[in-house]
């Protein structure tokens, strides 16, 4: 008795669409929308974004003025009667004064750009936090799309062989097959069921540890993800994404901004030990003066400071040894973003070049030798034994290649961290 291939075709075709009208019913995200979503409703993103706003404010402050100085004196106001006559404001002057700070060197302006600069290093630092989260994020996707393909494997798998115990009982029905061989067969059924199970418990937990990260409370049974399980064979050459890497990763981008801040913050403490004058101007009237020319008068100072033993000594060293550690570190996170290259470029190369034999070769030979098999097994030209084997053969390439895609497209996310984009299309 053949195996009917066609029937198998049609009966897995309509299980295959029966999955399809479930998932119709569920909220099926794509990894932008799942990415958008995430970007959203993180509150550690959301948080750290409050602080990149929080330092703009601080910009509104580095670039204030200083603020006027006004002063009211009154004095000569009698506090007893003169010669019996009581005339209180008689012999009182006032003087209303206005002074102001003059910041001299620049400093409001420095102020300012290092209050920038210090936007701008929060902001590289806020694309950082964001790059390792949706590392997370794409690593959890990615495993999803990994069970579901296991997932629909077990299913066919267990589709097609209890059309292989269908065929079996038939034989023994016909007398063409032992008692002792068909329970053999029955009993691997167990493996396949085992199988099963463990891949719907295994996507179940996927999808719980995926909506953990996406603060989403939707049921897992009405969650799913759609995206390609798939690889493209294709890669850049180390060289080119080496180069894509040091002008995307943003820590390396706050290492080099942060530099730049440093400097800036010398220059402020160089002009921080400056001499600020204040300039003053009053006007007075003084009503009992002898001179009736100086009832009203006009008057200004000018006050320095003398900077003799505080000129900022200390904050202008810490700035200048600032300047170095700052260049350190960036030299430091330079090395980093190579390494961390290097090694994720190795793994999913290595990936590929296991990858690349079972898509060529592995995948079509073990489907062969299994049809092959089975149809000299129904014709008796096989053992049960060798034909039990090539079933578990062909599951275990099977399972093999998609875990082989599982950690493809893992190693892909690490490059994707490394670089600080997405430099392989899904």
């Amino acid at each position: 008795m053949e195996f009917p291939g066609i029937e198998y075709a049609l009966f897995a075709a309509l299980v295959l669409f029966g999955c399809g009208l479930h998932a119709t019913a569920q909220e099926s995200l794509s990894w932008e929308q799942a990415k958008a979503k995430f970007e959203a409703v993180n509150p550690t993103l959301q948080a750290d974004e409050d602080n990149v706003r929080e330092m703009k404010a601080d910009e509104i402050t580095a670039d204030l003025r200083p603020n006027p100085q006004f002063s009211f004196t009154a004095d000569g106001t009698q506090i007893a009667p003169n010669h019996g006559v009581w005339q209180p404001l008689a012999g009182t002057f006032v003087v209303p004064a206005v002074s102001y700070l003059h910041e001299r060197d620049h400093k409001r302006a420095l102020r300012l750009k290092s209050a920038e600069q210090g936007t701008t290093i929060a902001a590289s630092q806020h694309k950082d936090l964001e790059r390792n989260l949706l590392f997370d994020l794409r690593s959890q996707f990615m495993q999803v799309l990994q069970q579901k393909a296991l997932v629909s494997l077990a299913q066919q798998e267990l589709v097609y062989y209890d059309h292989i115990i269908a065929i079996s009982q038939d034989r023994f029905r016909a007398g063409d097959l032992a008692q002792i061989d068909l329970d053999r067969i029955e009993l691997q059924r167990a493996q396949y069921e085992s199988d099963l199970q463990t891949a719907e418990v295994n996507l179940r937990t996927a999808k719980i540890q995926l909506l953990q990260l996406l603060d989403d409370r939707t049921p897992v049974d009405q969650f799913d993800v759609q995206g390609a399980f798939d690889f493209p064979d294709q890669l850049q050459p180390l060289t080119a994404i080496q180069q894509d890497a040091l002008a995307n990763r943003p820590d390396l981008q706050a290492a080099l901004e942060s530099v730049q801040q440093a400097d800036t913050n010398h220059r402020l403490a160089i002009a921080n030990g400056s001499t600020d004058p204040t300039f003053s101007g009053w006007y007075t009237w003084n009503a009992s003066t002898n001179n009736p020319n100086a009832t009203q008068t006009l008057g200004a100072s000018v006050s320095i400071p003398l900077r003799i033993f505080d000129r900022n000594q200390g904050e202008k060293l810490r700035t200048a040894i600032d300047i170095g550690r700052n260049q350190r570190m960036a030299d430091a996170t330079r090395a980093q973003v190579f390494s961390d290259v290097d090694s994720a470029y190795a793994l999913v190369d290595s990936n590929l070049l296991l990858l690349r034999p079972y898509k060529e070769q592995y995948l079509t030979q073990a489907s062969r030798v299994r049809d092959t098999v089975t149809y000299s097994w129904q014709h008796g030209g096989a053992s049960l034994m060798d034909f039990l084997n090539a079933q578990s053969d062909y599951r275990n390439v099977q399972m093999t290649y998609l875990q082989l895609i599982g950690s493809y497209l893992t190693a892909v996310a690490q490059l994707d961290l490394a670089v600080g984009r997405e430099v392989i299309p899904e």
